[in-house]
């Protein structure tokens, strides 16, 4: 009897530890930047607090989530959240602000080129950002006047697979907002990006050697492309999106420096283009080689928008070299609205011209009134029908 009571004795202290151990490991599937000594004051250098909250986050198993909690205001720099991580599925829950510091503490002890960025993620795969009630600010207005300065980007991805960013706020990027590259099964949804229309090279998006990429319902405003699919990227699809200020959704450029670049299976839809200086535009310079090939646009609503359907095989440059990227299999369908140029369609194919390229169900005026718009084609073949009056190309059947 005594050694039964004293091994419920023993029982009675040991049980309490383990309970809270139990429920210490399920409190530390959240690590929040404040606990690795982030300040939030949006002054003082929270790099080091975000990355070693990410190298603890990333060497546990489970669900951990990194909480970038509400309220505060976060400095970063150059940060790079390398993968792979023990986890199969990660989650990011941005909340507060994260700001760049202005363009000379940016780059102080740095070597900043075209590459560098505020946030990169890198070789993480089933992750999960959400952005509600968050901010990401780039502080471009201190670079974009520097002419010959490199500028870096906000948020990038590299080697992500299985991703998933929603509700994300952009603001203000030196370059580009959002880069993605050689990433796979990717969704973007109810992301806002917002820049000034004169900011240089500020895209929204910018995809390279990618698949399978999804962007949707999202707003984007911009000094350049609302979104750049360049070469190795294929099934890209955005839907929903509301683009302008901006130079369009733009399949390129391709082909720069005699490069081969391919781009297929894209499907753009139900977007609108608002006071934007292209709509729908596929660029390619002379001398490269690949193709461009299945793409869609269909349901495009226009609004002032300069350019709005356009193949430019010449970009960068006046004339042909040897080699072109080729173009081929493109429709363009269900396009309403105002064009601010009486230029609508402007299909301009190299020597080897563009085929099969569709126009189908048009229906775009001039912006100002009592004047009509037309169409100019050079070297593009394919079919026009249900296609207002002027806006037909000699060269379709």
């Amino acid at each position: 009897m005594q050694r039964l009571i004293t091994c419920l004795l023993i029982l009675g202290f040991v049980s309490p530890c383990l309970c809270v151990r139990s429920t210490v490991g399920t409190k530390n599937t959240f690590y929040n930047v404040m606990d690795y000594g982030a300040h939030g004051d949006g002054k003082s250098d929270d790099s080091q607090a975000f990355l070693s909250a990410w190298q603890h986050m990333c060497g546990t198993q489970g669900t951990p989530t990194l909480v970038i909690p509400p309220k505060g205001e976060f400095m970063v720099r150059n940060i790079k959240l390398n993968g792979p991580c023990k986890a199969t599925s990660i989650h990011i829950q941005l909340q507060g602000k994260i700001v760049a510091p202005a363009k000379d503490a940016w780059v102080k002890g740095l070597t900043i080129d075209d590459m560098s960025t505020l946030i990169l993620i890198s070789n993480v795969n089933g992750l999960t950002i959400d952005g509600t009630g968050g901010l990401i600010d780039g502080n471009g207005s201190t670079w974009w006047k520097c002419n010959s300065c490199s500028r870096p980007a906000v948020f990038s991805f590299e080697s992500c697979n299985d991703l998933t960013v929603s509700h994300l706020s952009i603001t203000n990027s030196p370059r580009a907002h959002i880069t993605i590259d050689g990433c796979k099964d990717v969704i973007f949804s109810h992301i806002d990006i917002r820049a000034p229309a004169d900011s240089p090279n500020t895209d929204g998006f910018d995809i390279s050697s990618s698949n399978n990429i999804s962007i949707e319902d999202s707003t984007i405003e911009s000094g350049d492309d609302c979104i750049a699919i360049n070469g190795g990227s294929s099934y890209i699809k955005a839907t929903g999106i509301a683009c302008g200020p901006g130079h369009g959704i733009s399949i390129g450029s391709l082909g720069r420096n005699n490069a081969h670049d391919t781009v297929e299976e894209v499907y753009v839809r139900n977007c609108s283009f608002k006071n934007t200086t292209n709509g729908a535009r596929i660029k390619t310079c002379p001398g490269g080689s690949g193709y461009a090939r299945k793409i869609t646009f269909e349901q495009i609503k226009l609004i002032n928008a300069h350019n709005p359907i356009i193949i430019n095989q010449y970009y960068g440059s006046n004339y042909s070299t040897n080699g072109a990227v080729e173009v081929s299999n493109v429709t363009y369908r269900g396009f309403q609205g105002t064009s601010a140029d009486d230029k609508a369609i402007n299909l301009d194919c190299c020597s080897s011209g563009c085929f099969n390229i569709v126009l189908d169900q048009i229906n775009i005026v001039y912006s100002k009134p009592g004047k009509k718009v037309y169409a100019s084609c050079n070297n593009a073949h394919g079919t026009v029908t249900s296609t207002v009056a002027g806006c037909s190309c000699s060269l379709f059947k």
